[in-house]
């Protein structure tokens, strides 16, 4: 007996295929419909924004007290007004002060008592050496001249002793050396006209202060009148070795 149909020509045998290359077609289809972009065609500004409706802002009224404005200028007017000259000025005559051959010059001569002469007392300054009565000093009253200078003297030196400090800074800087101090006793026997002279201006300083620490005395005497006398100690420095 005879197969009707050509194997062959049998389609059911590659169905497989087939369905595989229309799954892909179908699948490659709906991709690029998915990816497909559209635009509208209808054409829209999108730069230009155009407002109808005008925006109003409401600005508050503030009153602010100002001063008021400045008066305005008082108009001067000017008024001319004519005077009848009815009053006489007396004219000044300035005469002149100087002086001609003609006129005799009238000297006056002043007399001797019409002068007044004040006596100005000079105050003498006498040196101690030479004084006729020297300053005496507290504790030697009474005593002659020779004496009276001897203890002047010694009193000088005990004063000096009793109220000598060496100062502090000198030692540190190892300052030392002899200062001499010139002073005057006034009229008054008071101890005026301190000055020194020395190796420094410290161990001047501390001379001046022993100096100036001297009482007050009975001044000197010259022509029996108290005057003012110069004096002169020297002061020693000296540090000791070691």
């Amino acid at each position: 007996m005879r197969a009707k149909k050509n194997p062959e020509l049998e389609i059911g045998r590659n169905s497989s295929l087939y369905f595989a290359v229309g799954l892909n077609l179908m699948l490659f289809i709906s991709w690029r419909a998915l990816e497909h972009k559209t635009y509208e065609q209808s054409n829209i500004d999108i730069g230009v924004v155009n407002v109808t409706e005008d925006m109003e802002e409401d600005i508050p009224v503030i009153n602010i007290n100002t001063p008021p404005p400045p008066p305005p200028p008082v108009a001067i007017q000017e008024s001319i007004q004519i005077v009848e000259d009815i009053q006489e000025i007396e004219e000044t005559v300035i005469e002149s002060t100087e002086t001609n051959q003609e006129e005799a010059i009238v000297e006056h001569i002043m007399e001797v008592s019409e002068v007044e002469v004040e006596e100005v007392e000079e105050e003498v300054e006498v040196a101690f050496a030479v004084i006729e009565q020297v300053p005496i000093f507290p504790g030697c009253e009474g005593l002659s001249k020779f004496e009276s200078k001897e203890c002047f003297q010694l009193k000088i030196q005990e004063h000096v002793k009793e109220n000598f400090k060496y100062p502090e800074t000198a030692v540190d800087l190892g300052i030392q050396g002899r200062v001499s101090v010139l002073f005057a006793i006034d009229s008054q026997g008071f101890v005026t006209g301190i000055r020194s002279r020395g190796p420094d201006r410290i161990l001047e300083k501390e001379a001046e202060r022993i100096i100036g620490l001297l009482p007050r005395m009975t001044p000197g005497m010259q022509r029996n009148k108290p005057v003012k006398v110069s004096y002169a100690v020297p002061i020693f420095f000296k540090l000791r070795d070691g």
